[in-house]
């Protein structure tokens, strides 16, 4: 596996302002795999629960949690971030991802297939 990140966890500042996400990272700084890069970003629209969090890859299903509050969550995040990086596509469905996500999963995109001319 590459040394520089080919995954990546979001943390939206926009709701809560970001010395929420700052907090977030700073929380989950070391609990996530050497593959995962953690980018602040603008609203994801999931202003109905925040703190809002997702989950991309190149080649893999999409994924985005709100309402992240506790460090129940933020363990959930974490061991998802695992699971995750270690599926081919990305794809687990609800009862696979860590029970705490189950309620706060609010999508899961599809992953973008490229298809190359031959």
């Amino acid at each position: 596996m590459s040394n520089s990140p080919d995954h990546f966890l979001l943390i939206c500042e926009t709701c809560e302002g970001a010395d929420q996400a700052d907090s977030l990272r700073a929380t989950l700084d070391g609990k996530l795999p050497a593959a995962f890069c953690i980018r602040k970003v603008s609203c994801m629209a999931g202003c109905g629960r925040p703190t809002t969090v997702g989950f991309q890859a190149l080649g893999k299903a999409q994924y985005l949690f709100g309402g992240i509050q506790s460090v129940h969550d933020v363990d959930a995040l974490a061991d998802f971030a695992h699971q995750y990086r270690d599926s081919e596509d990305g794809w687990t469905n609800a009862t696979q991802r860590p029970p705490a996500l189950l309620e706060k999963t609010l999508a899961r995109l599809p992953r973008l297939i490229v298809e190359t001319s031959a």
